[in-house]
């Protein structure tokens, strides 16, 4: 027996959890003095959503965010979650990306990579294992828990083994929907400790109510070290409080030692920041014990019910969480885990939002099942693999292995906007969002995502308005949500446009003179709208997105079911087809558009 060692997840899997990963870098330095004080064994604070948000709604250098946590923590551990292959992004990157990756971000200040992969093929680890231990850093190996038909404590020592051969350096079960119960644990954790000799760590949701029984028969079954999370941001589908282990452990052989006053003093001050946030609190977030049967993590509930409530679909949550375990049982029972959870989970969203299932395939679902993520836990839906990949021969082979190196690549396409290697990574992580991200970089204009007034206080300049407006017969719901700084010659209004968050920006003339918010949203309303879809030739999206391609332009010939444009929503890419044969009558959409379903995108004439 020995004293627990804890690492708080506060700067990551906390507000990834509960508010879809909205802290921004300006609310954490404050406290980070005394975070710095407290012993931890480490803070985990970047990697998994944070990259992505970081870039997409804050309108932060993700790089700078490590720099300057490495500044004002420096003798805390610092902690990152690393998808293996995928890095941070969504799809499998060649290792000459994903070793310079980790070598960066070493030495922008990381010490603990906890790399995973989200089928738990070992084989998408070595790189990144490798990559961190070259760098001198700590390789933690990471086992992602969950239940099913084909999983089984027998399955995870032997991955638990095949990780110390790696190399790793300490080990850590991942139970990222709070699927363990507390007798699962102990079996699980005495298992692995009796199989291999490397410290070991518990990583568990509070979505179920269990986990914090979870934690003590971990520990008392050999467990070395637990996450935590600061209890102003914990419980429901985050974490056990940190602040209750430390008291609960107090007088004990596994006391952390943890001075609980300083801790409780953190806590006041992350209880005052997230009423900042309250925009993005969510209802889903929550005790929830039918994660016993639906199986979604904490960070993917927050985030689903961000996107549902978007499309202006929050009322078929339940829906959507009744057919996620039908879309996972046809994938081969993956690990809910990003990107595996997002894959399930947006394919689920769109077979409830569309009306039939798999009538819209992603193409990262297309990808999966042709083996470009990995092998499959169990037996994939045969039916469904041949409608979605044909006759295409299915990947055995490690998926990085087809990859030739791409960074000298990444490089040329960003060109001049990408002014250091953490530019290039950026791009490579999100290509469209990092592009965007360095063009506002580029032209002095980067502006976060608005927040909203914090609740209960008076009117204030950007304080959001809903009304209708009527526009050529059609009636549009604008809800205005804050708009950029007056006095500008150009300024940014933001707005929710028929449940799509839209931007206008609106050039001031002298003949034009602008009262406040409304006008804004009108002449939003106004720029880029389409036809409705009347006619069988015209190409439609199944849900609100954004176009990432056009693949076709006016004059092409076009075969029905030839894909036609690309669109993404919920950070899936997905191709819509054409729906007859015949000649491109017109285009109506460019790259970066928000489009909704019902519009005409593109015109095909017979």
């Amino acid at each position: 027996m020995s004293k627990i060692q804890i690492t708080d997840v506060i700067l990551r899997d906390a507000h990834q959890s509960l508010i879809a990963t909205r802290m921004r870098t300006e609310d954490m330095l404050p406290i980070c003095d005394k975070l710095d004080k407290v012993g931890y064994w480490s803070l985990e604070c970047w990697g998994g959503a944070t990259y992505d948000a970081c870039l997409r709604f804050l309108k932060e250098d993700p790089w700078e965010r490590l720099r300057k946590l490495r500044q004002a923590l420096p003798n805390t551990r610092l902690q990152m979650l690393l998808r293996g292959q995928n890095l941070l992004g969504y799809r499998h990157y060649a290792d000459d990306v994903v070793r310079a990756f980790v070598q960066k971000a070493a030495e922008q200040g990381m010490d603990v990579f906890r790399i995973f992969d989200a089928l738990n093929d070992i084989r998408n680890l070595r790189t990144a294992v490798e990559a961190t231990k070259e760098a001198g850093k700590h390789a933690q190996g990471t086992i992602c828990y969950t239940v099913s038909p084909v999983h089984g404590t027998a399955g995870f020592v032997k991955m638990a083994k095949g990780l110390e051969k790696m190399g790793c350096d300490s080990l850590c079960i991942k139970d990222m929907a709070g699927l363990l119960t507390p007798f699962a644990t102990e079996e699980l954790v005495k298992a692995i400790k009796d199989a291999v000799d490397l410290p070991l760590q518990l990583h568990s949701h509070a979505t179920s109510g269990l986990a914090e029984m979870c934690h003590l028969k971990a520990i008392e079954s050999g467990c070395d070290r637990v996450d935590t999370a600061i209890s102003s941001w914990a419980g429901g589908t985050s974490h056990p409080p940190t602040e209750s282990l430390v008291a609960g452990l107090r007088n004990s052989p596994y006391d952390s030692g943890l001075n609980l006053e300083l801790l409780q003093e953190i806590g006041m001050y992350f209880y005052e920041v997230r009423k900042k946030y309250h925009q993005f609190e969510s209802e889903f977030t929550g005790v929830d014990t039918r994660v016993q049967v639906n199986q979604i993590p904490g960070g993917m509930i927050s985030n689903l019910a961000n996107q549902l409530k978007e499309q202006n679909a929050l009322g078929r949550m339940t829906e959507v969480m009744e057919e996620i375990p039908r879309v996972r049982k046809d994938l081969g029972y993956p690990p809910l885990v990003t990107p595996t959870s997002q894959i399930v989970g947006t394919q689920a969203v769109l077979n409830v939002l569309t009306g039939e299932r798999y009538e819209t395939i992603t193409n990262e679902v297309k990808l999966y099942l042709q083996g470009g993520y990995g092998q499959a836990p169990g037996r994939v839906d045969e039916k469904l693999r041949r409608k979605a990949v044909g006759d295409q021969d299915v990947i055995e082979a490690r998926p990085a292995d087809l990859l030739s190196p791409e960074l000298d690549n990444l490089r040329k396409e960003i060109g001049e906007l990408g002014k250091s290697d953490e530019d290039v990574l950026s791009y490579a992580m999100f290509p469209e969002i990092g592009r965007q991200f360095l063009e506002q970089r580029e032209a002095g204009n980067l502006q976060p995502e608005p927040l909203e007034p914090p609740q209960g206080d008076g009117p204030q300049e950007n304080a959001p308005t809903e009304f209708n407006i009527v526009l050529h017969g059609e009636t549009y719901h604008i809800k205005m949500t804050g708009a950029g700084h007056k006095g500008q010659p150009e300024r940014h209004f933001y707005m929710i446009v028929d449940g799509v968050p839209e931007e206008a920006v609106v050039e001031t003339l002298d003949e034009i003179v602008l009262t406040g918010g409304a006008e804004g949203a009108v002449q939003g309303a106004i720029d880029g709208r389409r036809p409705k879809a009347t006619k069988e030739g015209h190409v439609t999206t199944s849900m609100p997105g954004t176009i990432v391609d056009v693949l076709v332009k006016e004059g092409d010939s076009i075969q029905a079911g030839e894909p036609v444009l690309i669109t993404e929503a919920m950070k899936m890419e997905t191709e819509v087809q054409a729906p007859i044969s015949g000649k491109i009558a017109g285009v109506f959409v460019h790259k970066g558009d928000a489009v909704n379903p019902e519009e005409a995108l593109v015109e095909i004439e017979p």
